[in-house]
């Protein structure tokens, strides 16, 4: 019988321009439909399967991901990935539109957990709980019906003034309250740009390493992404420009690059902004954690020093304040404004409007920034008991690079760890950590870890840390890592 790694060989085309992970899940969903990989049939492991492919492991556990979420696959636990007995059923004539991006890879139990080192945490501030039940109550004592019918897709006009008010004093962002749309999340802000913005086969730089989920959205736009390598100074747009010069977009997180923490130099900065304006090409610039900078202040934005409305600038309130608030928002240049809200009008009409309510009272009274000093001591406190933690209990086997800036810490390992298989034995002991090396597409891989530190408290980082020690030095070849580290 054909094994998978037979039927994809043949069709993958590495200058298609259509990303890996989509080749290999339309190949595999044919394969399956086709009745060549009958119900029941087990798909062999990620990891086995890019080695056979020669692409990257997060390529092949997204197109797993997509077949999962469709039906097409089901996965039991410590057995493995298996064709569905029981198919769904397949329109004769398939939508032309990409399917939806797929969710991303497992790390999904990464943002959801409790777990130690799980990423994307916020701590629950005593004081911000009291002020957001005692403002939530003072709307609903004497509701506005505004408040509870249908709102403006564009979001409520005085939270949008709170918005730039907030962005022009804190981050230096150029904008108006009418440049600003307020959305679900900083995702759904980037899911819209990217349908206005693209057509498939269009070039996108993507930061490589990158975000996982901004990969997937890339993918499922059918966009062709173009992994540009990230150094000390951050992107390197030189092999951006050399790699796709007519570029229709570039993402890139210039405060803190995800993963690797590292900043955008000044100098890269203004050659990211000529190469836009003379490709008039977009920038968005995904400034997801910039509020969180634990020496001097925060670094000023990419876009307030964008002469030529070339950037899109992206933010959130979710990880500042807490995930479930699911309230993001975008800055757009003018030009894109009415294409953007015409996404949002199809995508969920509106932001929800007791929520905005809220939020721009917490604004308005000067709670947010009350509340940003807050934590910003609670982090800084459990950044440092993390590193001091694991140069102690995991000494010549992590090299832990201490951030200034925001929620997560990278830990490189040394020489002859693997990440991916440290993930797994950490996972084996109740640890949740993020390797880095998935996170590449074309560039060297790093091994290392992503520790997210906020949101737990400095006992229980210590606690993980000597756990984390213990199952580094449990692994075959941490002896003689140690002593090369």
């Amino acid at each position: 019988m054909l094994k998978p790694a037979d039927l994809l060989l043949p069709g993958i085309d590495r200058a298609s321009g259509v990303p890996l992970l989509r080749q290999i899940y339309l190949a595999l969903r044919q394969a399956i439909l086709a009745g060549v990989l009958p119900p029941g049939a087990r798909l062999p492991p990620s990891r086995s399967l890019a080695v056979e492919l020669g692409v990257a492991r997060n390529s092949v556990v997204a197109a797993y991901e997509q077949l999962l979420a469709e039906g097409f696959v089901s996965g039991r636990v410590g057995a493995g990935t298996f064709v569905s007995r029981e198919l769904p059923e397949v329109p004769e004539h398939p939508p032309l539109r990409n399917p939806p991006a797929p969710p991303p890879t497992p790390e999904a139990h990464h943002l959801y957990g409790t777990a130690p080192f799980t990423t994307g945490r916020v701590s629950l501030d005593a004081r911000t709980l009291h002020l957001w039940r005692r403002l939530t109550v003072k709307h609903l004592q004497r509701p506005d019906p505004r408040l509870l019918g249908y709102a403006d897709p564009q979001g409520a006009s005085a939270l949008r003034e709170a918005i730039a008010a907030y962005l022009r004093a804190a981050r230096a962002v150029r904008c108006q309250p009418d440049q600003v749309v307020v959305t679900a999340g900083a995702q759904q802000a980037i899911d819209l740009v990217l349908r206005v913005l693209l057509a498939p086969g269009d070039a996108v730089w993507l930061e490589d390493p990158c975000y996982p989920a901004v990969q997937a959205a890339l993918a499922a736009s059918g966009a062709r992404i173009v992994p540009v390598p990230v150094d000390g100074q951050g992107l390197d747009v030189a092999a951006g420009i050399s790699a796709a010069p007519q570029a229709r977009l570039a993402y890139v997180t210039p405060s803190s690059h995800y993963p690797l923490g590292v900043q955008l130099s000044m100098a890269r900065r203004l050659e990211l902004l000529a190469w836009a304006r003379r490709a008039s090409a977009f920038v968005l610039e995904d400034d997801y954690d910039s509020e969180f900078r634990y020496t001097g202040r925060p670094l000023a934005s990419l876009q307030g020093i964008d002469e030529a409305g070339r950037v899109i600038y992206v933010g959130t309130f979710s990880k500042v304040l807490f995930p479930g608030l699911r309230l993001g928002y975008a800055v757009l240049p003018p030009e894109l404004l009415q294409a953007v809200l015409a996404a949002r009008r199809l995508a969920d009409w509106h932001p929800a409007a007791l929520q905005e309510a809220v939020v721009t009272d917490f604004l308005a009274e000067g709670h947010f920034t009350q509340h940003l000093r807050r934590m910003r001591l609670r982090y800084r406190a459990a950044r440092d008991a993390l590193a001091e933690a694991l140069a102690s209990e995991a000494a010549g086997l992590i090299e832990a690079e201490v951030p200034e800036q925001g929620m997560k810490l990278l830990a490189r390992l040394a020489p002859g760890l693997d990440d991916v298989t440290v993930g797994e034995a950490a996972a084996a002991r109740g640890l949740v950590v993020r390797p880095v090396s998935p996170m590449y597409s074309a560039a060297p891989p790093v091994s290392a870890l992503m520790l997210g530190f906020t949101g737990h408290e400095p006992p229980a980082l210590r606690r993980a840390a000597r756990l984390l020690g213990d199952v580094l030095r449990g692994l075959p070849g941490s002896a003689q890592a140690a002593s090369r580290g």
